[in-house]
């Protein structure tokens, strides 16, 4: 796993939900300007995926299991769509709550696909 792209992402998560939290304390809805930073999020969390789907064809394995390992790249690369999705439904300042929620998400799902991956 490269740990330079799993720090990119947890990272850039990282600050998607301070600037959505920040948002929501300012009591706004998403904006289309979060919703970029959602996609360069989700870009991210893809390149990750296909990075870990092709080391595992390359015949690396993760010390705590392959099943675990691509269930956790799964659901990293649909944490943050889910929740922009979801604000999408909630046109308030909650929406950005839901959003900052799910980046921080995606946050601790990069730190266990690090400990998962046997770094």
């Amino acid at each position: 796993m490269l740990v330079a792209l799993t720090v990119a992402v947890a990272v850039t998560a990282l600050a998607l939900a301070a600037w959505c939290g920040f948002a929501a304390y300012r009591d706004q809805p998403t904006k289309d300007w979060h919703f970029i930073g959602m996609a360069v999020v989700s870009l991210l969390a893809l390149a990750q995926l296909v990075v870990g789907i092709v080391q595992l064809s390359w015949g690396e394995r993760p010390e705590q299991g392959m099943t675990i390992f691509i269930a956790y790249l799964i659901g990293a690369f649909l944490a943050v769509p889910a929740a922009g999705f979801l604000s999408l439904t909630e046109r308030t300042r909650w929406g950005s709550v839901t959003v900052a929620a799910g980046a921080v998400v995606l946050a601790v799902l990069e730190v266990r696909l690090y400990d998962i991956w046997g770094n």
